[in-house]
């Protein structure tokens, strides 16, 4: 009889493990290459989720996110609104006055909508794509100290390269003459499978006093070695040294695999956080799950700053039954 209970008592405890396994499955937020916008008090996260458009979530912690609030069915940006009919990817958002603005890839294009609201809906009176050549992806928008914008963006060209070009002053365009080479993968780290299209990717750019600091994932985004990594420069466009201990975010970190392209920013404490992307597992890749790490900037022996992650922070962010916004 004895062995009967312990064996239900098991079972039992088995089965609620497993549930719980499940439950954190179910809420865990599947968003690549995601981004968070701090509005008045309140989080909105935003990824790459398919070919209709982008998903937006929100929270006041960072530790509860809704369901989809977006004002088109849940989407903050839905096709048909602005340009691209599909491959909705790598969404930033910022603010500039009184208007949000939404810099995005589709149709392997990059393209800026506009909104009253982080919760959309992101439109265009006219359904363009900024001026280019080929294919370019993975926008990032920065204003300098001095107001002058710059869009950091991926050129599909023997290679995944990351460039940088002056933004006219209402976004509307890049000034092409102006487009420059920042960084390509030449470092080992940067291309784990030795391929011939090398990748570098999913840019973000932060000013700490008067050092540019251009973060950036390297390999192929099913490689389990996709990882982050930096340079920095005294321009806004280069030229860029690669930091020698690259890569800082990567799956012998973190002990998970295809660990990157995320964005940074400050929380409500002043603090900074990276939220960026991994596979949906070791044994999986897609969809990939949404996670969550602080980050600092700290001095070395030289005076000089570096950027330092918290491992024991790393966490997936999990959707739950929160309030609406």
């Amino acid at each position: 009889m004895k062995h009967l209970f312990a064996f239900f008592l098991c079972f039992f405890a088995f089965s609620i493990g497993k549930n719980v396994f499940a439950k954190q499955l179910n809420d865990t937020i599947y968003l690549a290459d995601p981004t968070i916008f701090l509005d008045k008090d309140i989080y909105y996260l935003y990824g790459t989720s398919g070919d209709v458009g982008f998903l937006v979530y929100a929270s006041s912690d960072l530790k509860n996110w809704t369901k989809p609030i977006g004002k088109n069915k849940g989407f903050a940006l839905k096709k048909g609104d602005a340009f691209g009919s599909k491959g909705f990817w790598a969404p930033q958002v910022f603010k500039r006055g009184k208007t949000y603005f939404m810099a995005y890839t589709a149709d392997e294009q990059i393209a800026i909508a506009h909104s009253n609201s982080p919760a959309g809906p992101f439109v265009q009176e006219e359904l363009k794509s900024i001026s280019g050549t080929g294919k370019q992806i993975d926008p990032f928008v920065f204003t300098d100290t001095d107001g002058k914008n710059y869009l950091y963006h991926v050129k599909l060209d023997h290679g995944n390269r990351i460039f940088v070009a002056e933004l006219k002053n209402d976004f509307s365009d890049v000034i092409p003459e102006t487009t420059k080479a920042c960084l390509s993968g030449t470092a080992p780290w940067e291309n784990t499978a030795k391929t011939d299209w090398p990748v570098t990717e999913g840019p973000t750019v932060i000013k700490k006093e008067n050092l540019y600091y251009l973060f950036y994932s390297a390999n192929d985004f099913r490689n389990p070695d996709y990882a982050v990594g930096y340079a920095t420069s005294s321009s806004a466009t280069g030229p860029w040294i690669k930091y020698q201990g690259n890569p800082i975010i990567s799956k012998k970190v973190l002990k998970i695999n295809g660990t990157g392209h995320g964005d940074f920013f400050i929380d409500k404490n002043g603090a900074l956080q990276y939220v960026f992307h991994t596979h949906h597992s070791n044994y999986k890749v897609s969809p990939r799950a949404t996670a969550i790490i602080k980050a600092a900037f700290i001095k070395d022996k030289n005076e000089h700053f570096r950027m330092q992650i918290d491992p024991e922070s790393f966490r997936f962010l999990m959707q739950s039954a929160a309030k609406t916004f």
